[in-house]
Order: structure tokens, then C-alpha cells, then sequence
């Protein structure tokens, strides 16, 4: 699908939503993110990779929704992440655009979906990407301790998340979830972090970063990794589904 002047207004916006976050689109990366949400459009006609398809839909439900995690934590803009679940691309793929000198890890479980993070790697020449079609359960026990920053975003309970996330970070590092409302999760996420060597350090929502009109009823939820994991951890899948956090 060629731009035309209504894509671009969308994108222009985005840039302008962008900085107040902390996030610099200069004019190649914003190209890259029109260029990722047409092929998006363009594959989800054949292929279910995600429920939001209007461009300004996907500016800020998805590329703004990402770049959020930039307001959230100190980055030196280096880190090696990773990113759980990474679906269409959001928010590993996007990350990668805002912050072009970390190394993103995006794993999938389903091939369809991981097949179109390569189409979109090699499409827009990203480089420093690794895409694994893999369980998170799994691959964490074969890539512990790696990473600086890990992240989900629609992917289970905070709990789960913890338990994905937290094996795979060095200590020190921190694992960012996306979630709505977490009055419910709070308890079994602290249960889960001290199991797995975790601390919730920060809840923001989006109105705290100004864009509680844009993205209603968001919050980032940042929990560090303050201790090296049990060997335990994460548990397989079964296991973890019979004895949620």
C-alpha cells in the first residue's frame, strides 16, 4: 500500500506523540515505521497477525504503546532485549526502530507470526535482530542471564510474565510488562518475584506520561531483577498452568 497524505499526517502525529516520551523519530526511522505498518496491513489480510489494521490505529496502539517503555527506565540506548511474544513486532520490532543501537531478541511461538518478523527484518534491512520461534519457557533455560532488558506486552498474568521474563535477564536487569488494570495480579506477580529473584521497582500509567486521552487505561509495570534466578525457573508449561502465581 503506497503513502499517501493521510498515512503521513498519521505518522507526523506520531513523531509528535513520540517525543513526549522521550522517543526521536527523525525522518529514515519514521519511514520505517510507515513502512512496517503497511506491510503489516498488507500481511493481515491473509495472515491474523493482529486486530488493530487502521494506520492511526496501529500508530498508537501499537508504535506509541511500544515506545512508552522508553519513559519508563533509564536507557543508555545499547541494551541487548528481549522481547516475549513478540506478535507483529510490537514492542520488540518497534524498540528497535526507536533506540537503532540495541540488540533485540523477538521470540514467537507461532511459526506465521515469526515468519513475518523476518519478512520485516529483512524488508526494512534491521539489523542486531535475532528472531526465535520459540517457547519462552524453553529458550530461557538456554539463554539465561543474557540480557539487559526483557519485555511483554499482552502475554499472560504479571505473574507469568515475571516467570518468562526474569530468567532470561542479568541481575540487575529489568523486565517492563504492558498491562490494564493489575489490582488483581499485584499479589501473585510479588509471589512470583520472590520465587523467581524479582522486585516490582515502578507502576506508571499512561495519563502519568501524558497520554492517558491517547492510550486509556495503560500501565507499565518495570520489575528488577535483583538476584540470579533458581534453576527451576521458568517452570514448564503444564506445571505453570496447574500452579499459577
Amino acid at each position: 500500500m503506497p503513502p499517501c497524505e493521510s498515512t503521513d499526517a498519521t505518522f507526523a502525529a506520531l513523531a509528535r506523540d513520540a517525543e513526549r516520551v522521550g522517543v526521536h523519530l527523525d525522518g529514515p526511522r519514521l519511514e520505517l515505521c510507515a513502512r512496517f505498518a503497511n506491510l503489516l496491513i498488507e500481511r493481515n489480510t491473509t495472515v491474523n497477525l493482529t486486530a488493530i489494521t487502521a494506520p492511526a490505529d496501529i500508530a498508537t496502539k501499537h508504535f506509541l504503546d511500544s515506545f512508552t517503555a522508553v519513559a519508563v527506565r533509564s536507557w543508555t540506548g545499547r541494551e541487548r532485549v528481549v522481547d516475549v511474544g513478540s506478535g507483529a513486532g510490537f514492542p520488540g520490532l518497534a524498540l528497535r526502530i526507536a533506540l537503532p543501537a540495541t540488540r533485540v531478541t523477538l521470540v514467537e511461538s507461532m511459526g506465521k507470526k515469526a515468519r513475518f518478523l523476518e519478512e520485516v527484518t529483512s524488508t526494512l534491512g534491521l539489523d542486531s535482530v535475532e528472531i526465535r520461534n520459540d517457547r519462552a519457557e524453553a529458550l530461557a533455560h538456554a539463554r539465561r542471564e543474557r540480557f539487559d532488558v526483557g519485555t511483554a506486552r499482552a502475554v499472560g498474568t504479571l505473574g507469568a510474565i515475571v516467570e518468562y521474563l526474569l530468567p532470561f535477564l542479568r541481575v540487575g536487569g529489568d523486565a517492563i510488562a504492558w498491562k490494564g488494570r493489575i489490582d488483581a495480579e499485584i499479589a501473585g506477580a510479588r509471589k512470583a518475584c520472590a520465587a523467581i529473584g524479582g522486585e516490582i521497582v515502578k507502576v506508571t500509567t499512561t495519563a502519568e506520561l501524558g497520554l492517558g486521552a491517547i492510550l486509556p487505561g495503560r500501565s507499565l509495570v518495570v520489575i528488577r531483577k535483583l538476584r540470579p534466578t533458581p534453576s527451576r525457573y521458568p517452570r514448564p508449561a503444564a506445571e505453570a498452568k496447574r500452579r499459577p502465581w
